[in-house]
């Protein structure tokens, strides 16, 4: 046996999530997507939600032609009868992601309340209560992933944070409640911290004459981040490497949180 053929079983041993499941909210574009194909390449079943059920019908067709098992469920984080609806169509899983967000970027005067509700209702509702349905589940199992997906305004405010910046800083502290509260049991719950993505999240900003080249040259790397750029943590926080790590915000910025 070559070193090349011992490493094998090691690495899917490690790192490989065959018979596991995940849902990935948001997993019809952009990170979410992108963590969507990962885990699925990795050996997951995959279920995505997302709103519109044309995109979720692409993302599926992009999936299996990489050959990924997966599953598509329509439903808006924005509206709490659709979030049972997903727990009850959904109702067991190993990995839960939640990536499915709005960027509502008023200055701060400019809120109006519905503004307000609508972002807090996506981007920390709706993972809270994902999480408190799966996580007790994981937990009488004995195994489980949460990875939620924060943001640069997790732990800083630039660019109209508004209401944005206060889901997503919560979220920071929505991973540390979920590890503090399950991890004994073998759920950890983890935040990840993206940088400037090209994604469709973030077209308003790249409109902006100049506004993806300045960012970029916050960079360490020199460059925006591409969803791809996702998969690899992804796959580590959701895998048996990574059983001792939970609580955490990680840095996917290419060095944006350094400058």
């Amino acid at each position: 046996m070559t070193m090349s053929d011992a490493a094998a079983p090691y690495l899917t041993d490690l790192f490989g999530l065959h018979g596991r499941t995940a849902l990935i909210t948001g997993g019809s574009s952009g990170i979410g997507h992108a963590i969507a194909q990962a885990l699925g390449r990795a050996g997951a079943h995959i279920t995505i939600a997302a709103r519109r059920q044309y995109d979720l019908d692409q993302a599926l067709t992009r999936l299996r032609g990489h050959g990924v098992n997966a599953t598509a469920v329509s439903a808006d984080m924005a509206d709490p009868d659709d979030v049972t609806r997903l727990c009850a169509t959904v109702p067991d899983v190993d990995i839960l992601v939640t990536s499915a967000a709005n960027n509502i970027r008023h200055p701060m005067g400019d809120l109006t309340e519905a503004d307000y509700d609508q972002t807090m209702a996506v981007n920390l509702t709706a993972p809270y209560r994902l999480g408190q349905h799966h996580a007790p589940r994981m937990a009488h199992r004995g195994w489980g992933r949460i990875i939620n997906i924060g943001s640069q305004q997790t732990h800083r405010a630039f660019g109209d944070s508004g209401a944005y910046g206060v889901s997503k800083a919560a979220i920071g502290g929505l991973s540390r409640s979920q590890a503090e509260a399950w991890s004994r049991r073998g759920v950890t719950a983890n935040t990840i911290i993206p940088g400037f993505v090209l994604t469709p999240l973030t077209q308003a900003a790249q409109s902006i004459p100049g506004r993806v080249e300045a960012l970029a040259a916050r960079t360490a790397v020199g460059r925006n981040g591409h969803p791809e750029d996702f998969a690899g943590i992804a796959v580590y926080l959701a895998s048996n490497a990574a059983a001792y790590v939970t609580g955490q915000t990680i840095c996917v910025d290419g060095g944006f949180s350094i400058s």
